[in-house]
């Protein structure tokens, strides 16, 4: 699809590019038979009207074989629509054998995934390029729909029962994901993203997550750490302002370095207290640590990457008298 048509979003899975031809040729084939009977609609009201001086028009003779063919063209057509649309149903109903399977949990308002390693994610879904990619879905309220534009996708997760779609990404990128099933009053904020990586980056956020969480780096990275230190989501790429003053941009070498000499560069507003893990991990586990603060970043919005701000200090408790 054009990239600058703003009717349609990207071709993000193998089978959008099916499905956007087959939408195609049905507005198509709808346009020009709409098109076809009225132009002869007006055409023969114009030709045949009434005229004062006109005698009586003389009986026409049918034509069978027009009549023929105005019945099997339309036909044809309908049916070789039919089996086309049957077609790309079932493809996208039928998950290759080699599937790679996550399970997903709709609830009011968010949605829960865990992939077959046991990770779990809320609202996000990270997932390898060219590996076909099936959902298990359920609901633990109300009916919610997974819908995913860019891959061409939508089902629905109903309670007590279980559900199932299937995609593969064919390019890397960060692409929306909605609750396509009104749920309730904060259904519009239902949203979430699904990340498609190369299969390696995708390997290495997996162990990044799992050594990230070993490491204990969560209790002080997260919006509930008593400000320990700065929050990581939408670190990558931003704005840094340190305790020295000056500002630079996060990138793998700042994190490197962050990792490994943490006290080298502080960011403003926080005490150096994170300790070093030069020594506790290799080369590796850095590359690994790395990618999966990459894949934390803001989604492809257009918006700027915000600077990097302390979160504000609990306020001051009073002894009571």
């Amino acid at each position: 699809m054009r990239p600058d048509l703003p009717l349609f979003p990207v071709q993000g899975s193998a089978e959008a590019g099916q499905v956007d031809l087959l939408f195609l040729a049905t507005v198509g084939l709808s346009l020009f038979f709409a098109l076809l009977v009225s132009s002869l609609l007006l055409a023969f009201a114009i030709k045949y009207r009434r005229r004062p001086t006109d005698k009586p028009p003389a009986p026409i003779q049918g034509s069978h074989a027009l009549e023929i063919a105005w019945m099997v063209v339309p036909l044809i057509l309908a049916m070789a629509t039919f089996v086309w649309g049957a077609d790309v149903y079932f493809r996208l109903n039928r998950p290759p054998d080699d599937t790679m399977t996550v399970s997903v949990v709709g609830k009011r308002w968010m949605w829960k995934l865990q992939h077959p390693s046991g990770r779990r994610e809320i609202n996000e879904l990270h997932v390898p390029v060219g590996t076909p990619v099936r959902l298990n879905m359920t609901s633990e309220d109300v009916i919610h729909s997974f819908f995913v534009p860019a891959f061409r996708v939508k089902a629905d997760a109903l309670p007590g029962r279980y559900t199932t779609v299937w995609f593969k990404a064919t390019r890397p990128g960060r692409y929306h994901l909605f609750c396509a099933e009104y749920c309730g009053t904060q259904h519009s904020g239902m949203i979430g993203w699904v990340e498609a990586m190369e299969p390696e980056a995708f390997q290495a956020w997996l162990a990044g997550e799992r050594l990230f969480n070993d490491l204990g780096c969560v209790a002080c990275h997260n919006p509930n750490s008593g400000a320990r230190g700065p929050r990581l989501d939408r670190l990558y790429g931003s704005q840094v302002k340190l305790a020295s003053g000056e500002g630079l941009i996060a990138d793998e070498a700042y994190l490197r370095e962050s990792i490994l000499y943490p006290a080298a560069k502080v960011t403003a507003g926080y005490q150096p207290v994170m300790p070093t893990f030069r020594g506790l991990v290799n080369e590796e586990g850095v590359l690994e640590l790395i990618e999966y603060l990459k894949s934390r970043v803001a989604g492809q919005t257009g918006e700027p990457a915000p600077e990097l701000r302390p979160a504000a200090p609990p306020p001051e408790r009073k002894p009571q008298p």
